[in-house]
């Protein structure tokens, strides 16, 4: 081929997605659908081509050369040159899984859930809501550098949600569990009853007093705190063009010297990535290592005009042009106990799950909101409180954490950037944060 491209590559998606929806005790949707997508990038004189087709059209062995040349004749049209910068490139394995959703037929997983749904029944619930998800892909690519690949990856899970509502008061509990180690939806039903508890405990609790106080987070709201606070703030894109709080500040201290956050795709968690889908070899990036900004997280292309930082944390959806994004986001374990951790803290709040939030990178300002909490007094957790938030501004936050627990868990989710939703998982151990910003019904 003689176009003079610096650089392209080619990635096909294809898989079934898998879809069960409970909801009221009707199924509402139980169905699988195929997809089968490939997209082609070319990195013209200046900048990027980019080209969607399906995938039965981008088999690599008769990619058509006017797909490369469609796509190279887009790339014409910039008129900003973008360096790339060459990477390792290596597959890591996919780890076996302990049971294969496709073994499993759509009528027995709709049994399965049926019996996990009676057990969201109770006093005062009035919606029950159970979903499934299952999707099954494989994944090819290559690129003119002679890198190529094909690997297998099913990711499956499922949420449970409750609502309770008395008096006007409307309360829910929620729980979810997302994996790649095969089917999980087997006696399952104690995670659905736990939904369903809280729910209705909700109802009693008390809302919460806004304030600046000291604050504990469990490991699912911390983990939040990293992902959205730091961990998207550490997207070299976002670097690149000048909207995270974290530009021009590596090596600097930014945080508590206890704190320890990482990136690691290479970790066999729900955002695993066998390889990144630029295909360059995945592997753990301490973003923040002892409060010292360490790394940015980057791509072939925000490496090369940034820096300081690890590629291999390009992603993409099928059919779309990869951009950086997160994968497996964590606090590192300190050495408090949970108990040290509550007794340290003495007056203030157990902040508890995640009820979704927002945060601007640029600004470095953030609000979290809780699933609920208890109020700590004298050292014990007493009081459960409802209606409770987290706010303030990212590095003044980072240096507030005075302990770090030893019980590190990881929750999976997802996580929306760009318009591309992408499988990930965050976590972290228990946090004590001092001076912190609680919102409530109530401010003193």
């Amino acid at each position: 081929m003689s176009l003079p491209y610096r650089y392209y590559d080619v990635r096909r998606v294809t898989g079934e997605v898998t879809q069960i929806d409970v909801d009221n005790g009707r199924v509402e949707q139980a169905g699988s659908s195929f997809f089968d997508k490939a997209v082609i990038r070319v990195l013209g004189e200046k900048g990027w081509g980019i080209l969607s087709v399906s995938g039965e059209e981008a088999e690599f062995e008769t990619l058509p050369e006017s797909f490369i040349q469609e796509a190279y004749a887009a790339s014409q049209v910039t008129n900003i040159h973008i360096p790339i910068q060459e990477t390792p490139s290596h597959l890591h394995v996919v780890p076996a899984m302990k049971e294969n959703p496709a073994d499993v037929s759509l009528d027995e997983k709709v049994t399965i859930l049926l019996d996990m749904y009676k057990a969201t029944n109770g006093q005062d619930i009035v919606s029950r809501r159970i979903n499934y998800i299952e999707k099954d892909e494989t994944v090819s690519f290559s690129d003119c550098l002679g890198h190529a690949y094909t690997y297998h990856l099913c990711r499956c899970g499922f949420s449970v949600l409750a609502v309770a509502s008395r008096a006007g008061i409307v309360q829910m509990g929620y729980e979810r569990d997302h994996t790649i180690s095969g089917l999980n939806i087997r006696h399952r039903q104690d995670l659905a009853r736990e939904a369903t508890e809280r729910a209705q405990k909700l109802l009693d609790a008390k809302p919460a007093k806004g304030g600046v106080m000291r604050v504990v987070l469990d490991p699912e709201l911390a983990g939040v705190f990293a992902h959205e606070a730091v961990g998207h703030a550490s997207e070299g894109d976002l670097v690149k063009e000048g909207s995270s709080i974290l530009k021009g500040k590596i090596n600097e201290q930014i945080g508590s010297t206890l704190l320890t956050i990482v990136d690691d795709p290479s970790l066999p968690q729900f955002g695993f990535c066998p390889v990144d889908d630029e295909g360059t070899e995945t592997k753990r990036t301490e973003i923040i290592k002892n409060g010292i900004l360490s790394a940015y997280l980057h791509s072939k292309e925000t490496l090369a005009s940034v820096g300081d930082g690890v590629a291999g944390h390009c992603r993409g959806m099928p059919g779309v042009e990869p951009i950086v994004r997160m994968s497996n986001t964590f606090i590192e374990n300190g050495d408090s106990t949970y108990d040290e951790i509550i007794s340290e803290c003495r007056s203030g709040i157990l902040l508890k799950g995640s009820r979704g939030g927002q945060v601007d990178p640029g600004r470095g300002m953030f609000q979290f909101n809780a699933e609920y909490g208890f109020l700590i007094e004298n050292g014990e957790c007493t009081t459960m409180v409802r209606d409770v938030s987290l706010s303030g501004e990212i590095l003044q936050t980072l240096h507030t954490i005075s302990l770090i627990g030893n019980d590190l868990a990881l929750h999976p989710g997802y996580c929306g950037k760009g318009g591309q939703t992408v499988p990930v998982t965050d976590g972290a151990p228990h946090l004590l944060l001092d001076n912190a910003v609680v919102g409530g019904c109530e401010i003193d």
